[in-house]
């Protein structure tokens, strides 16, 4: 199973659905979508590797326009 992450996304009034869209583009979001509540986008990504993953993250999720805050939370599959 590869390395994977939830991210939960608050993001500027009214940029939710551009988020979304530029999230959707690169190749490690497995799905992006708005939500209510506490944050505003919910996110899963996921890399071949935890070096990757941390690079997707920062990198590329992390400067998309629009994105004020988020918070990472890593995925474990489970199993022992």
């Amino acid at each position: 199973m590869k390395p994977g992450a939830y991210m939960l996304i608050n993001v500027a009034t009214g940029e939710e659905l551009n988020v979304v869209a530029e999230l959707r583009k690169l190749p490690g979001v497995v799905n992006a979508r708005v939500v209510t509540g506490l944050h505003d986008v919910v996110c899963y990504v996921e890399a071949d590797t935890i070096d990757e993953l941390r690079n997707e993250i920062i990198g590329s999720i992390r400067h998309i326009p629009g994105i004020t805050r988020t918070v990472t939370c890593i995925a474990f599959d489970g199993e022992g």
